[in-house]
C-alpha cells in the first residue's frame, strides 16, 4: 500500500477494513500503519454475492483481496506481485526498494543489535514448521561457531528460549537485535528484511522468489516437496505433513547438508 500512494495509484488516504477479534499483536500492525489508511471493522457478515457490503458504495472504488491464498491468480507468482497488480500498479514499474518491508522499521523504535544468531523454527502451521532434528542440529552448528543463539522453538541446552511476544514492538526488537536469523517459511524473514539482518530460509512447499525474490538480506534454500502441488497453502491432513518433512531429510539422513548450510551462512554473515 505504501508503494500504491507513493507512485500514485491510490487517491487519497485508502480505507482498509479488517475483521474483528484478531489476536492483540496483528492489530498492533493495523497501528503501525495508521498512518498510511484508515482502518475500519468488518462485521462477520461481510459481502457476499445475495448480500452486498453497504459501506463498499460509498468510496468510488472498491478492492476485495479477502481469501486471497485461494485466488488462482496467487498461486505461483511473487506474493507483492499479486498484491501490487490488486492495487492497479505493474510490478515490473515499481522500484525494487518500494517492494520491500522498509515501511515498518519507519514505524518502529530504534533497536540496537546485540550480536546473537535468531531460530525461527515454527510457522503458522506444521506443514511448513522445521522438523526437531533441523533445529537441533542448527542450533549445534551455531553453538559451536561461539555464537550466542536465541530460538523461538523449543529449548535446546545451551540456547536462550526467547520469551513469547506480546506486541509488535517486542517481536520487532527480538529480530532487530540479532545478527542474523534461521528461519522456515516467510513470516519472520518479512520482518528480517524491514530491519536489515541477514537471514537464512528454507522453503518447502513455496519457491523462494514467490516470498523473498525482494530482499536482499535474505538467503534461501528450496526444499521441493515430492507428492504435493504446487504453493500447496494449507495441509490437507498428516499425508502432506509427512512428504513436508521428508524434503529435509531427502540429501541424507545425518542431516550434515543442514549443519553446512547453516555454518557456511553464519561464517559469511
Amino acid at each position: 500500500m505504501t508503494a500504491a500512494l507513493e507512485l500514485g495509484a491510490l487517491d487519497g488516504k485508502p480505507v482498509l477494513f479488517r475483521l474483528p477479534g484478531l489476536a492483540p499483536l496483528v492489530q498492533d500492525v493495523y497501528r503501525a500503519a495508521a498512518d498510511v489508511c484508515e482502518v475500519r471493522e468488518l462485521p462477520w457478515a461481510f459481502e457476499t454475492p445475495a448480500t452486498p457490503f453497504p459501506p463498499a458504495a460509498a468510496f468510488a472504488r472498491s478492492l476485495d483481496i479477502r481469501d486471497f491464498a485461494f485466488d488462482p491468480a496467487f498461486r505461483g507468482v511473487a506474493m507483492i506481485d499479486y498484491f501490487l497488480r490488486a492495487l492497479g500498479l505493474d510490478p515490473l514499474a515499481v522500484p525494487p526498494a518500494l517492494r520491500r518491508n522498509a515501511w515498518l522499521a519507519l514505524r518502529m523504535p530504534r533497536f540496537a543489535r546485540q550480536g546473537y544468531a535468531l531460530l525461527c523454527p515454527r510457522t503458522s502451521m506444521t506443514l511448513r514448521t522445521m522438523p526437531e532434528a533441523v533445529h537441533t542440529a542448527i542450533a549445534e552448528t551455531l553453538l559451536a561457531l561461539g555464537l550466542p543463539v536465541v530460538t523461538q522453538g523449543t529449548a535446546l541446552p545451551g540456547v536462550q528460549a526467547a520469551p513469547q511476544a506480546t506486541s509488535l514492538t517486542e517481536l520487532c526488537a527480538l529480530v532487530a537485535g540479532a545478527k542474523l536469523m534461521i528461519s522456515a517459511d516467510t513470516a519472520m524473514p518479512h520482518l528480517a528484511d524491514a530491519f536489515g539482518v541477514p537471514c537464512l530460509t528454507f522453503f518447502t512447499t513455496h519457491r523462494p522468489e514467490w516470498r523473498a525474490r525482494d530482499y536482499p538480506c535474505a538467503q534461501a534454500i528450496y526444499l521441493p516437496v515430492e507428492g504435493l502441488p504446487d504453493a500447496l497453502e494449507f495441509s490437507r491432513g498428516a499425508e502432506d505433513e509427512a512428504a513436508a518433512a521428508r524434503a529435509w531429510v531427502r540429501r541424507g539422513e545425518d542431516l550434515a547438508w543442514v549443519r553446512d548450510a547453516a555454518g557456511a551462512f553464519a561464517a559469511a554473515v
